[in-house]
Formats: C-alpha cells, structure tokens, sequence
C-alpha cells in the first residue's frame, strides 16, 4: 500500500492539479513495486505507475522520458495482460513520440493503438480523440 497504491493515486491527483513534476517526485516511492500486483488489490495492473509516470513527464514536456516508460509497458505486454493499460501506452507512446517530433515513430504508434481498437465502440471518447490526433499527423 504504501509503497505501491498511495504514491500512484498521490502522483495521478498531482497530474490532475496539473502538476507533472510533483507526481514525478511522488513515483519515486512506486518504482521498486512497479511490476507487482498488489493482492489487495487484484483489479489493478502491474505497470501503473509506470504509465502514470509516462504522462507525468508528459505532462512535463519530457517527451524522451515519457516514451521510454510507455515503451516498458509495451515490452512487458505479459504483464499487463488484456488490461486496457497496454494499449493506451501505444496512444500514449504515439503522443510522447509527436511531443518528440518524430512524426513517423508517432504515427506508427497510433497506428498500433488504433488497431488494437478497431473493434471498439467508435464513440468511446479517447478512440475518437486518439483518430483525432492521428489525422493530425497525416
């Protein structure tokens, strides 16, 4: 709890402050943890707090940074298993890529993404934001 739950939901409630850099500092406690599952909390994913930091250096205007963390997720899919978490790190990727300005790493990314969800409900409203952004791209 402590080392896991707390910093993550600290981090997330700084992001949403608006404050990438204090969610940063708070992750640090997380780090260790990040590829566990705690118990208690089986409907979590291993991972989140790396993806929480990926948009916290977003959030930041660190885009290398935020690339490199979302790319752990996508290279440790078995971890994250068939938790949404894995595919919006591609979504997530594709913007670190974007804030970058590598253009062609960005679209691929959202490519990826948009393909993992090309079953969804087309009303969901990150797919649409996501097909909005991509458009962007071309």
């Amino acid at each position: 709890m402590q080392g896991y739950v707390l910093p993550t939901v600290r981090a997330m409630l700084a992001l949403k402050s608006g404050n990438g850099k204090r969610a940063l500092e708070l992750l640090k406690a997380a780090s260790e943890y990040e590829v566990a599952q705690p118990p208690a909390f089986s409907l979590s994913t291993p991972l989140y707090p790396t993806y929480v930091r990926g948009q916290a250096y977003l959030r930041s205007g660190q885009a290398n940074p935020a690339a490199a963390e979302f790319q752990k997720i996508i290279d440790h899919r078995g971890l994250v298993g068939n938790y949404p978490l894995g595919a919006l790190a591609n979504l997530q990727l594709g913007r670190a890529y974007a804030l970058a300005g590598d253009i062609t790493k960005a679209r691929a990314a959202y490519l990826e993404f948009l393909d993992l969800w090309k079953d969804a409900d087309p009303d969901i409203p990150i797919l649409k934001q996501a097909k909005a952004e991509y458009t962007k791209l071309l």
